[in-house]
């Protein structure tokens, strides 16, 4: 009995579903770090595949010159749509918000502290971090589109510009602002990821084992912990600044508000060697350190409690990004 051949409609839904899932991972990447939320990510992603599905059904992809010029295209333009309800969701949030722990894989031997490719399924290095992340939250929604696809993802302010319907002269103006700005707050190194692993091992043995001396000597004396239960669960209210009391306010958390078994795993989150801290099956805390340039001293804490930004974390994670919402089944194989 032979094969019955493919309908020319059938043809093009494949080949449209091919095409998004060669080009889901790079599409996950910009948008997370315009939107540092995997849910509203993959609700982007969903948009952009619908789009692209029913542009598809109109006429052949093979008519479309560059597809991943075009889904980029499309999925930017989602997501700077959807900073409107994001910024009206984040005026109730209760305390400080940080972006949701995304769990990537270690780099493996020989790769180095950062992906080849910048559409590498194992996001890491700054250019993902939790600490640039949150630096990328006082961007406005244009300038965050126009560095994370610059400074991130290497466009040229030319191919900006037809993304965003924008001229090269204000995308130029736009990469100008948000770079000053970012690299005030954040100048670019990078801490060997080797040292920021042993360091955060150090830091969570002196944090929850109650160790103050060692605690204090671990903090730089400018260090600021941001603590993010969102409500949820227990969590300072503000940043916390200064080494004595973001000691105190750990030392405290450590004897009076954690249960009293807990499973800590290191994994990377958002490209950097962190803690993840489970109490049985469930996670709990998430906890990123970053280091000072000379890689010495803690900078800035991190530590994630909200529950509903850990539902993702799980004790048997394979270390890879969320399955973006795409296109039917086909679309959660990985692709490049």
């Amino acid at each position: 009995m032979s094969d019955t051949p493919a309908r020319p409609a059938e043809a093009a839904g494949d080949r449209a579903t091919e095409v998004f899932v060669g080009h889901r991972e790079l599409l996950f990447s910009v948008v997370h770090n315009m939107l540092g939320s995997v849910a509203d990510t993959e609700d982007v992603l969903q948009e952009t595949w619908l789009a692209w599905s029913g542009r598809s059904s109109r006429s052949p992809v093979e008519e479309i010159d560059n597809p991943r010029a075009y889904l980029v295209r499309i999925a930017v333009n989602q997501a700077l749509a959807r900073q409107a309800v994001i910024s009206r969701r984040r005026e109730t949030y209760v305390g400080p918000w940080l972006p949701e722990p995304l769990v990537t894989r270690a780099p493996q031997e020989g790769e180095g502290a950062r992906a080849a490719d910048p559409a590498e399924p194992a996001l890491r290095g700054e250019s993902v971090s939790m600490a640039l992340l949150v630096v990328l939250e006082t961007l406005t929604p244009l300038e965050r589109a126009v560095f994370v696809l610059h400074e991130v993802f290497g466009y040229a302010h030319t191919e900006i510009a037809e993304i965003l319907g924008r001229s090269p002269s204000a995308v130029r103006q736009l990469a100008h602002r948000a770079r000053e700005h970012v690299h005030a707050r954040r100048p670019r190194y990078q801490a060997d990821p080797r040292v920021q692993q042993e360091v955060t091992e150090r830091f969570i043995a002196a944090a929850l084992g109650g160790d103050l001396a060692a605690l204090m000597s671990l903090l730089a004396p400018e260090v600021t912990m941001w603590s993010d239960g969102g409500g949820k669960a227990r969590s300072a209210l503000h940043p916390v600044r200064g080494r004595e009391k973001v000691a105190r306010m750990l030392n405290g958390y450590a004897s009076r508000q954690r249960p009293r078994t807990l499973d800590i795993q290191y994994r990377h989150v958002n490209g950097d060697p962190s803690a993840v801290v489970f109490s049985g099956d469930s996670p709990y805390a998430v906890m990123v350190v970053d280091l000072s340039p000379d890689n010495d001293r803690v900078t800035d804490i991190f530590l994630v409690t909200n529950p509903d930004k850990l539902s993702g974390v799980r004790l048997d994670d394979a270390a890879a990004p969320p399955d973006g919402a795409s296109a039917p089944d086909e679309a959660q194989e990985d692709g490049r």
